[in-house]
């Protein structure tokens, strides 16, 4: 399946915020300063556009764990709200290279219609507009379940 994560990193609609070492609240998000969490909330729909159809929310966190700042510690549950999956979760866990093109992170569980799931997702960052802290992620999900 391939979902799209609608993200914003700042403005009155932020759905990720940093909340450790950051100076002040209107400062840009610093994704690459090692011992760096954020949390996240973001929106996922069904297309590119962030008008498209919301069928969950991608709620967890990031942690910039290399000293270089070069990976991201990533626990996310990917939390359905559309009628088909509707109360389902995949829980995605693992080590993602934040400036590779293509990350891929392991999926380690699920519940409802994903129980036992196992597998793996695949994150690229399609558009990026730094203007309004947009960022949009196609996120290709393959899992196995019960």
């Amino acid at each position: 399946m391939s979902i799209y994560f609608q993200d914003w990193s700042g403005g009155s609609n932020a759905t990720i915020i940093q909340i450790t070492m950051q100076q002040h609240p209107n400062e840009h998000l610093n994704f690459t300063k090692f011992g760096a969490i954020f949390v996240t909330d973001d929106p996922i729909t069904k297309g590119f556009d962030g008008n498209s159809t919301q069928v969950g929310r991608a709620q967890g966190m990031y942690v910039t764990s290399a000293l270089d700042g070069s990976n991201t510690h990533v626990l996310i549950s990917i939390v359905f709200t559309n009628e088909e999956y509707k109360g389902s979760t995949l829980e995605i866990q693992g080590s993602s290279a934040q400036f590779d093109r293509v990350r891929e992170v392991a999926v380690v569980g699920g519940t409802g219609k994903f129980r036992l799931a196992r597998g793996y997702v695949s994150f690229e960052t399609i558009y990026y507009d730094p203007t309004i802290y947009y960022v949009v992620v196609q996120c290709n999900v393959t899992v196995l379940h019960y």
